[in-house]
Parts: structure tokens; sequence; C-alpha cells
């Protein structure tokens, strides 16, 4: 008798009535804990610019061997894509099953990567942030902001959010979101910003830092999410040198995430940046005092795409949309 194997199909447009913000949530962090644990690991990220299109194309993969989660997301950034009515950012997860290797599932991308990016940023604030946190500052506004936002509200009970972009007409995102949470919203320069917020979170593709140390008071919280790549930055490395330092996969940190700059200029030393899942096992203490300024360099991982894209595939079975295919 022939050996019929099926892979499971969760469609793009199967994933917004499946996944939730808080079934991202629980994903990301369980897996930032097993990363810390050393029971999972990321395989290195591939990215190229492939002459075509303008495109950036890649891959990051990893496996968990707790949850035995094994798997790619493949996919970049298509500039052209915006005057096609598509979303620029084009990705895709395919899920092997770990005992044979055989491909168990394939699953749209592009809004798990978005709930997965602002579920990073939430864990961090819910093990990083001062409990009595109350106002949220965003630097962004482009179509991951909120996201954050939604993400965010999650952990504290914020009366209001803050926010400055670089271009000051984008800003009605933030306040559209801030409006359908229920929350006053309020544009600001960059020194009112840091003089009020106890979180901010950072979510832009820049390559020169916004927010400077002379803006960030004593026990703020800040979560740099932004593009992360050679050569990016959000904010001052002089801010890390004065914040406890964590991460999601150090590695990436000191090379294509926020902490490159200040390792690089000798401000602060490799070694000096703890994983977010070791404060979420309890085996760092992570914020020890309300005057620490904390920051978490969010670089994005696989094993996040991989978490969440596990989680959607049972939800899909569970409600009966998943899609199976011979393979």
């Amino acid at each position: 008798m022939s050996d019929v194997h099926t892979v499971t199909i969760v469609p793009e447009c199967e994933i917004a009535g499946l996944m939730t913000a808080e079934a991202a949530f629980d994903a990301v962090e369980a897996i930032f804990a097993a990363m810390a644990r050393g029971s999972a690991y990321n395989f290195p990220v591939v990215r190229e610019a492939i002459g075509h299109a303008d495109a950036l194309y890649g891959f990051k993969s990893g496996f968990d061997r707790e949850s035995l989660a094994l798997g790619l997301k493949s996919g970049g950034y298509w500039p052209g894509n915006a005057d096609k009515g598509l979303t620029n950012h084009q990705s895709t997860v395919v899920l092997f099953d770990a005992d044979t290797g055989r491909p168990s599932a394939l699953v749209g991308g592009n809004l798990l990567t978005a709930l997965r990016t602002a579920a990073s940023s939430a864990v961090s604030i819910k093990h990083l942030a001062r409990k009595k946190a109350k106002v949220l500052g965003m630097v962004g506004a482009g179509h991951q902001s909120a996201f954050q936002i939604r993400a965010a509200v999650r952990q504290r009970d914020f009366d209001k959010i803050i926010g400055w972009n670089l271009h000051p007409e984008m800003l009605s995102r933030l306040e559209e979101t801030a409006t359908e949470l229920g929350l006053p919203f309020e544009a600001v320069d960059l020194d009112q910003l840091g003089a009020e917020a106890d979180v901010i979170i950072t979510i832009t593709s820049s390559f020169d830092p916004i927010l400077m140390d002379e803006h960030i008071r004593p026990g703020t919280h800040l979560a740099c999410m932004g593009t992360d790549t050679v050569g990016k930055q959000e904010v001052d490395p002089k801010i890390l040198a004065r914040a406890k330092v964590y991460t999601d996969e150090v590695a990436q940190s000191v090379t294509l995430g926020e902490a490159q700059h200040a390792v690089g200029s000798g401000l602060i030393l490799e070694s000096a940046i703890g994983q977010i899942g070791a404060v979420i096992n309890g085996t760092d203490p992570g914020r020890t005092g309300d005057d620490q300024i904390t920051l978490f360099d969010g670089t994005g991982v696989g094993l996040q795409d991989l978490a969440v894209a596990a989680k959607v595939v049972d939800l899909a079975k569970e409600k009966g949309v998943a899609q199976s295919v011979a393979f």
C-alpha cells in the first residue's frame, strides 16, 4: 500500500480569523523561553538582493526540540508591490515533520509576521517595564505601528498614547488605533515624548538615531522593533550604555540589530546583553529598580515565525478551515 502523505495549507486569507494577539503572545513568550533554555535554536539567516524588481529575498529557519517545530519563513521586500495593490513585505512559512523531514504545512506569513513582531515587544513590556507605566510612546507610524499599540496595551494599564513620526501626516494611524482602544492620543516632539513616556516603542526603518541619550529619563523601557539589517539605527548608542539591554538573540542583536553600534563602538560588551527568555524563565532578574532604563532589541528570529505558524495550523484544524493536499 502506498504511503499517502498530506500537507496542511493555511492560506493568508484565513489567518485573520484564526490567530489572535493573545495566541501570538503566548507562542512568542514560550519560544523565547525555550531559546534561553538552549532547547530551541535559529539557523543562520540568508538575505539577498536578487537583482530583479529591486527585491530583497531571504529566509529564517530553526528548530525547537520541545515543540518539534521545524521549518523556515521565506520571503522578503518587494518595493513595487504597493503599485500592484499588494503588501510590500511578502512571506510564507513552511513546516516540516521533525521525525521524517517531510513537509507538514504551508502557512501564509504576512499577518503572522506582524502579529509575532508586536507580540515580541509586548513580551518585553510584560517582563521589563515598570508595573505602573501609564504613558505609551510611539516612534514611527507605519503599518506595523498599529499592531504594536494593540499588543502593548494588553500588558499595562496605559492611560495615554503619544507619538512622533518623521512624516507627521502619518500620525493619523496612531490616533485611529488609540481611539479604537479608547485611549487619548497626542502628537508630540521627541523632547516631550522622552519626558512623558514610560514605555517607548520604536518601529521605523531608520539608519540614523532618532531618540538621543538626553531624551530618555530614568525608569523608561524601550522596545526597539524597527527593520533589522546591517546599519539600522533607531536610538543613540549611549542609551544602551545606560540601560539593561535584552534581546531575542544576541548574535543578531550585535550584527544587524540595535546593539550593533553600541558594541561596535565599545560602549557596551556583547556579554552585557541578556536574553529576554532568561527573564521569562526567572534565571535573569530583569528590571531590579524603578529608576533603571531597560531596552529590548527585537531583531526577529525564525523560531518566532515557526511558533506562530504551528499554532495557527492547530487552530485551523480545530476550526475545520485547514486545507489538506496529498504530497
